[in-house]
């Protein structure tokens, strides 16, 4: 009887993972999102869990590549239509292999293979590699408060089939010749294999680079395999360098913002309201009701720029105010009613205005 209840549970595990296996991976919870999500959702999430995720930053994590590979996966198929529509009726099996196999998955955010779908392992890393590009990406200050969708065109070189056949993975082999009875001889020779040949030609390809809120100047957005190719090799990569345009009402240091406000001599004396545009469109109300001298500041707390890292967090608005001075001369009789006004005598001071920095 006990024979019996283990075999059964042999046979019944056996089944439930063939079940697991046939039915595929769950690429929504890969990319944990609910199955009503959008697409944007979908690219968020991916961001975010790809920058968690990449094996630069889990070398110490064998399976880092196994589930960054899924996490490609996932997204290639959640983030096309056509795709998802074959995924949510038949699941992964009912995509054919000539959609998934061989095809970009991380295209949209990071450009290309990361080596995963090939084979991979550690002799990937030993394969020749064509250059990095690097290129500026000028952003508004705008865009990098909110986030934002760019789309780039990029022409692309790519290997197509052509005729005939070429010498390839050329390598320096030590090969042993016998030079008589009992003597041996080793010397280095290069040795070649015959390869297909191939032609570089340009591709048009969009590439969509997403500029998440908090994003700073000179930080790099990422596209493996864009770069340049090699013909025997894997292409390098291609990295966007964020530069941030000039603003017309704010600069940016770190996370905080900082403005100028020119005021009247009226309104400095008697007090005044205003309000601020913002960089997203709601404004920033600013109630002085007391004297305003040149040069003062006041900070307004949360109103900087969103911290990178957490998005929830962000920094100060300063705001520093200049005077308005009226121009011309003022009579006898106005200065002398100044004078009562501001009950102050004339004096003057001399001292050293640098002592303080």
């Amino acid at each position: 009887m006990a024979t019996k209840v283990q075999f059964a549970l042999v046979v019944m595990t056996i089944f439930m993972i063939f079940l697991e296996v046939f039915a595929g991976r769950d690429f929504y919870k890969i990319l944990d999102v609910p199955k009503s999500a959008t697409t944007n959702q979908i690219k968020k999430s991916y961001r975010r869990l790809a920058k968690q995720m990449h094996p630069d930053k889990n070398q110490d994590d064998p399976d880092a590549q196994e589930r960054f590979q899924d996490l490609g996966a996932a997204y290639e198929v959640l983030s096309d239509a056509d795709k998802r529509k074959i995924y949510d009726k038949h699941g992964e099996e009912g995509l054919s292999k000539s959609d998934m196999g061989g095809h970009d998955p991380f295209a949209s955010f990071f450009g290309g293979d990361f080596g995963f779908f090939g084979g991979g392992g550690r002799q990937e890393q030993e394969r020749p590699r064509g250059g990095d590009v690097v290129m500026d990406l000028e952003v508004t200050l705008e865009e990098l408060y909110t986030g934002n969708f760019i789309e780039v065109l990029r022409y692309k070189p790519v290997a197509k089939p052509a005729k005939g056949t070429r010498k390839c993975n050329c390598r320096t082999e030590m090969v042993t010749q016998q030079l008589g009875p009992g003597r041996f001889q080793m010397t280095q020779q290069q040795v070649c294999d015959d390869c297909p040949n191939v032609r570089m030609v340009p591709e048009e390809r969009m590439l969509e680079v997403e500029i998440e809120p908090g994003m700073r100047d000179g930080q790099e957005y990422p596209f493996v395999a864009e770069g340049e190719p090699h013909i025997d090799g894997d292409p390098g990569d291609l990295r966007f360098k964020i530069k941030q345009q000039k603003h017309g009402r704010f600069e940016r240091r770190g996370d905080d913002l900082f403005t100028n406000v020119t005021i009247t001599l009226v309104d400095a004396m008697n007090g005044f309201e205003m309000d601020i545009p913002h960089l997203d469109g709601h404004t920033v109300r600013v109630v002085r009701d007391k004297i305003t001298w040149p040069g003062a500041k006041m900070r307004k707390p949360s109103e900087g720029m969103p911290n990178y890292e957490n998005n929830n967090v962000k920094g100060s608005l300063f705001i520093t105010f200049d005077i308005d001075f009226p121009k011309g001369a003022f009579t006898e009789e106005q200065k002398t009613v100044l004078k009562e006004i501001l009950q102050q005598e004339s004096k003057q001071q001399i001292y050293n205005g640098l002592q303080g920095y």
